[in-house]
């Protein structure tokens, strides 16, 4: 399955900031920046069933909020971009 994730952390406290630390190291995870709030995440169910649960057990639902879109098998065309970074391949290997 491919997702796209977005979310908004509140980080107007100290605790706030340690969410939005924590919610996106646990994107880095399982996927790949493509802006500052935003990933795209390619993922088997199971790994999104724990990926969702792992960002609901870290974000405040009072002040925080996550998107998950689902683009499904033919996410290629569905995904359309221009400018900086479009050199991107969520399936090139990840050199470390």
């Amino acid at each position: 399955m491919y997702i796209l994730l977005t979310y908004d952390v509140a980080t107007v406290t100290k605790a706030g900031q340690k969410r939005l630390r924590n919610v996106a190291k646990t994107c880095l995870d399982y996927g790949q920046r493509v802006q500052n709030s935003v990933f795209e995440c390619k993922m088997d169910h199971a790994q999104f069933v724990q990926f969702r649960g792992k960002l609901l057990s870290i974000i405040d639902a009072e002040t925080d909020s996550v998107r998950i879109y689902h683009l499904g098998k033919n996410w290629e065309q569905k995904v359309e971009h221009h400018g900086k970074n479009d050199d991107y391949n969520i399936d090139a290997p990840i050199i470390l």
